[in-house]
Order: structure tokens, then sequence, then C-alpha cells
């Protein structure tokens, strides 16, 4: 009997090993990170030939770089929305052109490659160590595939240390396909922290997964570099700015300043309208005043002209994309202020659209290089920030001219679908918040108004008119309203019937003026700006000067 099932017992015993062996292994296999390398064509994608994959930072791009011999060339548009936005191209003169702080540099393009510039099929590229010469970044070559990979942001970047020797996989597992290793003490950029694995990107180019218990937590790191280039310096005062626009429209009003001074105190900038843009070459009308500019002086004021594009004979998408019309523009600007001995240039471009974001940027860069030369201020009138206007690119100002404004009005203007505040303190406060996250404050000036507008409703029609401060004061009088401190919007508030018609206004007056140049001291910022000398009431200068130190 024992010698008849031994056999069974045998196969038994054999069928239960080899499932516990395979268990075993599954098990063992399950829980074993794999060490298979990513096929890295796969990753980056397979550059056609001469062409080279891209990554910046912790992204990979679809666009592709072009190599020829040892040369890598950057799409234009790469450079200038990841690396530097200076590297401006003029089609006019077939060239790029770069503004330092103190020099326009201009590099014509080559139809054939091995020059800095590259003109291959309409488009332009730019050489790598064209763009190295004048941008700080730390560059990795590679080939199969061929590929660049670029860092370039080197302040407050979140990092994390590795802590022992391991891998950067594709995804979050252990099973997913290696990318690189890792060592222990390499720093990775931090991207995105998951329950077991955190997102990173290497120095050169590989963007994965690591196992949280690998490394350390996330800090800000600020690497050490060597300054590129020259540094911008600004032309600023010692002490708060007060400027107050002079809406001039003739020649001979230049001559009334006297008695548009004479009951202004505190005021040290006096922004007169004296420039306009004319037609589409860049020519300017101007009527600008030496004996304005002299009596001014001797008041212990200064002067900035300002200048505007309000002329609607003028495109300033053409003025501006045009070099010729932008550096005859710049000419006559600066020109016509260094005549008439004037102390800067306050630029007021309004409602500009997007096309001509980035020639506003260069008009801007140009004309500090030249007021800086004449040791002219210039400073740039800005609405509030708003997602339609981020082409304005407040950071960029701020890094190229002296002051950037805020205006902080119209919050409601001519044509709002409802009546309301001009300028309700939340809404002024949070654009200046907001220009802040952009421009350091200490180059930030607080525009604020004197006028406020008279709403009317009748029947299903609202309108609205500018006043200034004592008409509005003589409108509550009249009709014999009640006005009431609202605090919402930090403004007395005043409504009446008259004639069978509703009218409301949010008044500009001692305590909304207060409320709103406290916040200079508060955030730190450069000064306050008054739209505009004519619109306000005596008494509000002290208010302004008591609230502004």
């Amino acid at each position: 009997m024992k010698k008849r099932y031994m056999p069974v017992l045998i196969v038994c015993f054999l069928i239960i090993l080899i499932g516990a062996i395979g268990a075993v292994v599954h098990v063992v296999m399950k829980y074993t990170p794999t060490k298979e390398r990513m096929d890295l064509t796969e990753y980056y994608g397979q550059p056609a030939e001469g062409e080279v994959a891209i990554v910046i930072g912790t992204e990979k791009l679809e666009q592709r770089g072009i190599q020829q011999e040892e040369a890598i060339y950057l799409p234009l548009e790469i450079v200038n929305s990841y690396l530097n936005q200076r590297f401006y191209w003029d089609p006019e003169g077939v060239r790029i052109l770069y503004a330092t702080p103190g020099q326009l540099l201009g590099f014509p393009a080559s139809q054939e490659p091995g020059g800095e510039i590259w003109l291959r099929d309409g488009n332009v590229y730019l050489n790598l160590s064209f763009i190295k010469q004048y941008t700080d970044l730390d560059t990795f070559v590679y080939s199969n595939p061929a590929r660049v990979a670029i860092q370039c942001d080197f302040t407050d970047v979140q990092t994390v240390t590795v802590l022992e020797e391991g891998y950067v996989r594709y995804r979050g597992g252990i099973k997913a396909e290696v990318l690189t290793g890792v060592n222990a003490g390499d720093q990775l950029r931090y991207m995105e922290g998951l329950e077991e694995w955190t997102q990173v990107a290497t120095p050169d180019g590989y963007i994965g997964y690591i196992e949280n218990d690998k490394i350390s937590a996330p800090e800000a790191t600020t690497f050490s570099r060597e300054s590129i280039g020259e540094e911008y310096t600004y032309l600023s005062m010692d002490v708060p700015v007060n400027m107050a626009w002079h809406q001039v429209t003739t020649v001979e009003a230049n001559a009334y300043l006297s008695e548009t001074l004479a009951n202004v105190t505190g005021v040290n900038v006096l922004s007169p309208t004296w420039f306009s843009i004319q037609d589409n070459e860049g020519n300017i009308s101007n009527i600008s005043s030496a004996e304005y500019v002299n009596e001014a002086h001797a008041r212990g004021i200064r002067v900035w002209g300002l200048v505007d594009n309000f002329s609607e004979n003028i495109s300033t998408t053409e003025v501006l994309s045009k070099t010729s019309s932008r550096q005859n523009l710049v000419f006559q600007l600066v020109q016509a202020a260094w005549a008439v001995g004037m102390d800067g240039i306050n630029v007021d471009f309004e409602y500009l659209s997007e096309d001509v974001g980035i020639h506003f940027l260069e008009f801007l860069r140009e004309l500090s290089i030249e007021c800086h030369k004449y040791n002219m201020v210039l400073s740039v009138d800005n609405p509030v920030p708003e997602d339609f206007t981020s082409h304005y690119d407040r950071a960029e100002q701020g890094r190229v001219v002296d002051y950037v404004v805020v205006m902080g009005y119209d919050e409601h203007y001519s044509g709002s679908e409802e009546a309301g505040s001009v300028a309700s303190l939340p809404w002024v406060e949070k654009g200046i918040q907001d220009t802040l996250t952009e421009v350091p404050a200490e180059r930030v000036i607080h525009a604020i108004p004197f006028y406020t507008r008279l709403w009317r409703t009748s029947g299903a029609a609202l309108t609205s008119e500018a006043i200034g401060m004592d008409a509005a004061q003589e409108a509550i009088a009249a009709n014999q309203a009640a006005p009431y401190w609202d605090e919402t919007t930090g403004q007395n508030y005043a409504t009446y019937e008259l004639e069978g018609d509703t009218y409301q206004i949010w008044v500009e007056d001692a305590q909304s003026i207060a409320e709103k140049v406290k916040l200079v001291p508060k955030y730190g910022l450069a000064g306050v700006a008054e739209w505009k000398l004519g619109f306000e009431n005596s008494g509000i200068w002290q208010v302004i000067s008591d609230n502004l130190q």
C-alpha cells in the first residue's frame, strides 16, 4: 500500500513545492525594483535629421532646435518665451536688437548657419553660445538622441537633496523604467509631491519620479551665480514722490502755471500733457515750455513731461513695431525734453492691444537708454493688473524704467453696465498688491483720482459724467442728499431723486483720499500721483502730505 501511494505523495509534494516557489518568485518579482532603462528616443521623441530636442527647466518642449556641426540654434520664440525676452527681431533691419542698460546693440542675421543669428526659411534662430553671452544659463548637450537641456532659474528654486543612491523613473512605481541614476548629495528640482513618490527634474534634463524616502523635504534654494552683463541702475527721488498731472492743451496755457499752483502744496513733480504721437512715423506734437520748467524749478518742483497715444489717426502697433518710427519717437521725445530742461518723461500709452506688447517693451528699453544718458527719469503709467493686460508685462517694465505708475481708477467708467465707484478702496489696494508681485515697491507710484462720476438712471438708461471734488459737493448740497460712509468702498456715498431720475455718487473727498494715500507707507511705495490738477479742492493737499509720510 505504502509503495503504491508513495509516487502520488511525491507528485503532490512537488506540486506544492513548485507552487510555493512560484509564489515566492512572484512576490520577489513584484517587490523587486526594475533596473530596465527607458529608451531615450521614446522619452524625448525622435528628432528629425539635424534637429535637437529641447528641455528647459522642468519642461520638455515640443519645438525643436537645430544642430549644425558643433553649434546649437534655438528658435527665437523659444528664447523669448523661456530664456530672455530682450532679443528683439527687427525685420526692417534684418537683425536682432539687444538693449542693455547702457546701449542698444544690433546683430545682423545671415541666411547661412555658423553665425549668431540664422534666418532659416523665414524663421529666426539664435546660436546658443550667443544667447549665453547675455543670459545666465547652464546647458547640457547630448546625442542619441540629440538633445539640449537648459537650466535658467537659479533664485528661490524648490529643490530636494538625494539621501541615498537611487533612480529617477519615468513614472511613480518601482516597475517603471529608469531614466537616470542619482547619487547621495545630488540636488534635484522639486515639481510635485505624491503619496509615495515625488516628481523631480535633474539638472541635465530628465523629468521623472523618485521615492520619497530617498530624498529630503523640499526647500527654497538660491544658486550662486556670476553676474552677466550690465546691471540696471535707477534714477529715484530721496523723498516720497507727490506727482500731479497737469492737463495742458495749448502752448498758451503754460503761462498760467502760477495761477494753477496758487493753492497747491506738497507737490514735488508736475507732469504736463505736452507730447502726443501724431502719425505712424513716430512724429510728435510738442507744446512744451522752458519758461514753465523754469518756474516749476524755482518752486522746487521737477517736471516729467507726459507723452500719450490718444490720437485717432495713429496705430500704436505700427508706430512701435517698426524700428525706424519707434526710434524716431524716442529721439524726438528725448530731444524735446532736453531742449526745455525737463527732468523726466512720463509715458501714458493706454488701451494697448496684445500684439503691441513686445514692441511697447522694446520702446521702453530704448527710451530708458536715451533718458538716462541725459539724467532724465522715465516713468510709465499702467492700469491695475487684469488678465487681459498681462501683455503690459509690468515685471519687465519694472526692470528697465525708474517708476511704474499704477492708475488706481476707472473701476467703473463711462459705458459701465452698472453704477459704481471709480476707485473703491479694496479694488485699489488689490491693484497695488498685484503690481507688487512684479515690481519692487520702492519703484511703484500709486495714482489716485481727484474726480468721481455722477451716475444717472433714467428708466432703463444709465449714464454718467466725470466731475471734480467741488462739483461733487455742490451736487450733493444742491439736492439735499445725505452722504454716509460706505465701508465696502472706503468712500462717502450719496443718492437722490431729481425729476424722476435716480442719481448716485461715490465721493472722492478728504476722507477717501486719506485712506488711499495711506496705502503708500503701508506697502512702502515710492509715492503718489494725482489725476488731475483742477479737479481737487484746496484742502486736499494737506491731507495728502499728512498721510504720505
